[in-house]
């Protein structure tokens, strides 16, 4: 039986569809009208996977219409897609081409489709988001004040920093009545944070930013949050190990907890005094604990068991 793949190429107004094998090729526009109409065609066909690039918001849409449809639909990474463009050599940059290499991306690695969050989680998501920009601005808005030598200037700062916090703490608010007017994610929170150096705000950021907790294995999960190491190797040649890639916000968040369990946590403490005492450096250690406090968070999610010290 013939494996049907489908690239998408997605753009400000229409989306470009590449079905493989074969050379079929077609366009809707990026509307509710076109995005019903590729629903349908895609449905006759029963693919296997429609893959489409994140393009920086274009396809996000895209992908909950085609999610709706019951279609397996996944996200791909378009550095990757170019990489391997450039591994077949494929110069030229038309839409139709793209999605072509995105089929065929798709088809050769066979990306794994996974469940989409709900709207409540998306709009968690969005939240959790809008929180961790306002923090920035409020951060960076701080270091401009230590420069300036104005008064005027600093009252500007100092006026336009209390209204930051008023809106965070608005978004706070936001954020505390959507997690406490679910009981699900109620009691998600509840269990995540039964861990000593994890709180709400990182409770949150994994509600919103890493729905698959729980449901993945520990491999699967540290490769999500880009905590699981990979060694530059060729041949006999072998190179340090490093982390990266995965979802930054969740591993910015699983930092800020390890900062606090190492210190806090009785397991997560012996754990990093243990790797420093062998020789470890402290941010390898720190990454170590931050990976196995992931580690502790999907087994306690999987198993809806709150944190036991023994």
């Amino acid at each position: 039986m013939e494996v049907i793949t489908v690239g998408i190429d997605v753009s400000k107004d229409r989306l470009d569809v590449a079905v493989r094998p074969g050379a079929q090729a077609f366009a809707v526009e990026r509307n509710a009208a076109g995005l019903d109409r590729l629903a349908q065609r895609l449905r006759q066909l029963s693919p296997q996977i429609v893959a489409l690039e994140a393009t920086g918001g274009f396809e996000t849409i895209a992908v909950a219409a085609l999610a709706a449809a019951e279609l397996p639909v996944v996200v791909v990474n378009p550095a990757q897609v170019r990489a391997f463009a450039k591994a077949l050599g494929q110069r030229a940059k038309t839409d139709p081409i793209d999605a072509a290499v995105i089929a065929h991306f798709a088809e050769a690695t066979r990306p794994q489709v996974r469940q989409l969050p709900d709207e409540a989680t998306r709009l968690l998501a969005d939240l959790v988001a809008r929180r961790r920009q306002i923090i920035e601005m409020i951060g960076a808005e701080r270091q401009r004040e230590k420069r300036m030598t104005s008064r005027r200037l600093q009252n500007s700062i100092a006026r336009l920093v209390k209204a930051l916090e008023k809106e965070l703490a608005s978004v706070d608010d936001d954020i505390n009545d959507a997690v406490r007017g679910s009981p699900v994610w109620r009691e998600k929170e509840n269990l995540l944070a039964s861990v000593p150096g994890v709180g709400p705000v990182i409770a949150r950021t994994l509600i919103a930013e890493l729905p698959e907790l729980g449901r993945l294995g520990r491999k699967q999960i540290a490769a999500l949050a880009g905590l699981a190491p990979f060694t530059r190797q060729s041949g006999q040649w072998r190179g340090r190990s490093f982390i990266g890639g995965g979802r930054t916000a969740v591993r910015t968040a699983l930092f800020m907890g390890a900062m606090v369990a190492k210190k806090h946590n009785p397991v997560l403490k012996a754990f990093f005094d243990r790797l420093t005492a062998t020789g470890k450096p402290k941010m390898v250690a720190l990454i170590a604990v931050a990976r196995k406090l992931l580690i502790i968070l999907n087994a306690i999610i999987r198993d809806n068991r709150p944190w036991q010290n023994a």
